[in-house]
């Protein structure tokens, strides 16, 4: 997926109150900007620490700018995607780009598609003479210093996510496939765990998910100040 328009470099002063996050340009003032991302962001909102922006094309939006990219790792050179309200585009287009074996095949491919009791499916796969596949998304960005390469999720409490896996559950009990993508958007990750530490219950679901038949997936995504893609498969580790 490519940005419709070119990133701005700067330099992360702040993130604060979840969605706004202070920005020093490389060329120009200090800014705020909207921080599309509601989780802790442990590990990739690092003060200091180069970040890229996005211009916002809507004249009517109070915030005129969007944080993308930070740079994260312990040379601060890795980049990191933190817009969670991509990594669902990213997906798709890997899957229609036969870049995810797993979900290759399929005919169609709807996003947003109301299911379980109160949940919506981020991509739902159908084709002729296939069961219908329902495919979970998660931005993971949590990768700490002491632990080289093993990216965990989440980065915060999730009861949202674990309910997303129980509904996985029963996609699967009543004969479809029930697929959860770590969407793994920094590119120093070689695998993906639970964060056991943070949310023990979503660890403990995940495993019972797996165990029932849901199908743990994990991609690495190479993030660029021109585009965000699917790079390759990572192993989903659960100890």
């Amino acid at each position: 997926m490519r940005f419709p328009t070119p990133l701005v470099q700067g330099t992360l002063v702040r993130r604060y109150k979840r969605f706004l996050a202070d920005i020093r340009l490389d060329e120009g003032p200090e800014i705020t900007a909207h921080c599309p991302n509601s989780g802790s962001m442990m590990t990739v909102a690092i003060p200091g620490n180069r970040a890229l922006v996005s211009p916002a094309n809507n004249p009517k939006r109070k915030l005129k700018w969007t944080w993308e990219v930070a740079y994260v790792g312990t040379g601060g050179d890795v980049p990191a995607l933190v817009n969670t309200a991509l990594p669902n585009k990213i997906v798709r287009e890997g899957i229609e780009r036969d870049l995810i074996g797993e979900l290759s095949g399929y005919a169609g491919i709807r996003p947003e598609v109301p299911y379980g009791e109160r949940s919506r499916i981020d991509l739902l796969l159908t084709g002729e003479g296939r069961r219908d596949c329902y495919v979970e998304v998660k931005n993971v960005t949590l990768l700490a210093d002491d632990e080289p390469g093993i990216a965990r999720f989440p980065d915060a409490v999730t009861t949202r996510g674990t309910r997303h896996l129980r509904e996985l559950m029963n996609v699967v009990a009543d004969g479809g496939r029930g697929v959860l993508v770590f969407h793994t958007a920094r590119g120093d990750a070689n695998e993906v765990r639970p964060a056991d530490a943070i949310d023990p219950e979503y660890g403990r679901t995940l495993r019972q998910a797996v165990t029932a038949g849901v199908e743990a997936l994990a991609y690495r995504i190479r993030v660029t100040p021109e585009e965000a893609a699917v790079e390759r498969s990572l192993p989903v580790v659960l100890p």
